[in-house]
């Protein structure tokens, strides 16, 4: 259990300390910023992924639009760039549990990888080819900036200088203080410069206790043991078997199934990963506007709700079928429906019984939840 030293009167949080920046990773902060980058000329790195969000998305509709006239849909909500600096390459554990990878279904190593997916995506930033991109860089007002970095002939190999971008735009992330800032309320907890309120303690110890909330069985709570702050996320991957959102355009077609872990090349045959997503981090949760991959919830309030009722009161997630029976799962096959996650808490429960949460311990949980806000001055 924390001990949470008194909130002295009149204290205010420090705010981080300015770092400078690398050549490279200044290189790349010019790059995330410039929607010369895309086909379109008007999206960015930063489109789909706002400060102000938690670098999420900066809306609430459950995809974006890309593409040359920022008229093609996404597939998947914007995930969020904060705090990936510790994550790893994608592995199994020594348990076998999937754990790693970048994206919502971990195809990407690294996140130079990641970078460099949304530069020729077809629904994002559209470039026909790396060729295009290196033109656009040749074109870009930081042009001189990147001769300098990485040599006057770096633009003539197109491999490299795309690789080039793509580190650049890693370094960045990396490096950037806003991105891995630590700055929230519960962090000066942590650093026994503040408490939380009554409410907020509440909700911390809902969130821990694994026969109610059990969130920190996947999105850990407490320092690490070399003292790093908690990440509120273990990079793992989970099946939740998630409601339908006929918001997403590909989802017109009842065919279409996002499949998620199990469409990384070599994951293809192993159907128990089918339906799998990625954990995000839950510092800045309270700042989105889309909940899950496919964005169907648009509160937090609506996505704790769901957790604790998906399977107590299943009616009020899922349609009803032409037989009137409630179509649980219906964003995958049915053949898929065994691999969520029916076991843990509070997945545990049965129709008809208490959900793990009520109401008034979700508004709880919600509290505590929004003192992982990043940029706390203070209450």
């Amino acid at each position: 259990m924390l001990v949470f030293a008194s909130l002295v009167a009149g204290c205010r949080s420090q705010p981080a300390p300015v770092e400078q920046l690398s050549a490279e990773a200044t290189l790349g902060e010019k790059a995330f910023n410039d929607p010369a980058l895309s086909a379109s000329g008007r999206m960015s790195c930063a489109t789909c992924h706002a400060p102000a969000f938690g670098q999420a998305s900066p809306n609430a509709l459950a995809v974006q639009f890309g593409g040359p006239e920022l008229n093609q849909p996404g597939l998947r909500t914007s995930q969020p760039l904060r705090y990936l600096a510790t994550n790893t390459a994608f592995h199994f554990d020594s348990e076998g549990k999937a754990r790693g990878g970048f994206f919502w279904d971990g195809r990407a190593d690294s996140m130079a990888q990641q970078a460099g997916g949304p530069l020729l995506s077809p629904f994002e930033m559209a470039n026909a080819d790396k060729a295009a991109v290196v033109r656009k860089i040749a074109s870009a007002a930081w042009a001189a900036d990147f001769k300098v970095l990485y040599g006057a002939d770096v633009l003539n190999d197109t491999d490299s200088a795309f690789d080039k971008l793509t580190l650049a735009l890693q370094r960045f992330q990396i490096e950037d203080t806003v991105k891995r800032g630590y700055t929230s309320k519960y962090d000066e907890v942590l650093r026994q410069r503040a408490s939380l309120t009554v409410q907020e303690a509440r909700g911390l110890h809902l969130f821990n206790d694994p026969a109610k909330g059990n969130c920190a069985a996947c999105h850990t709570s407490e320092k690490g043991a070399d003292g790093s702050p908690p990440l509120f996320t273990d990079f793992s991957y989970d099946n939740l078997g998630l409601p339908r959102n006929p918001e997403i355009p590909a989802n017109a077609d009842p065919k279409y199934f996002d499949l998620g872990l199990c469409k990384r090349a070599e994951l293809r045959q192993r159907d128990e990963l089918c339906g799998a997503f990625k954990v995000p981090s839950l510092r800045n949760v309270a700042q989105r506007q889309a909940y899950f991959h496919n964005g169907k919830f648009k509160t937090l309030k609506d996505a704790m709700t769901f957790y604790v009722e998906r399977d107590t009161h299943p009616e009020k997630w899922y349609p009803r079928g032409p037989d009137g029976r409630v179509q649980k799962f219906n964003d995958l096959p049915a053949r898929y429906h065994r691999n969520v996650n029916v076991s843990e808490v509070p997945y545990d429960r049965k129709r008809g019984e208490a959900p793990a949460l009520n109401e008034a311990e979700i508004e709880d949980v919600i509290a505590f939840l929004q003192t992982l806000n990043d940029g706390w001055k203070g209450d």
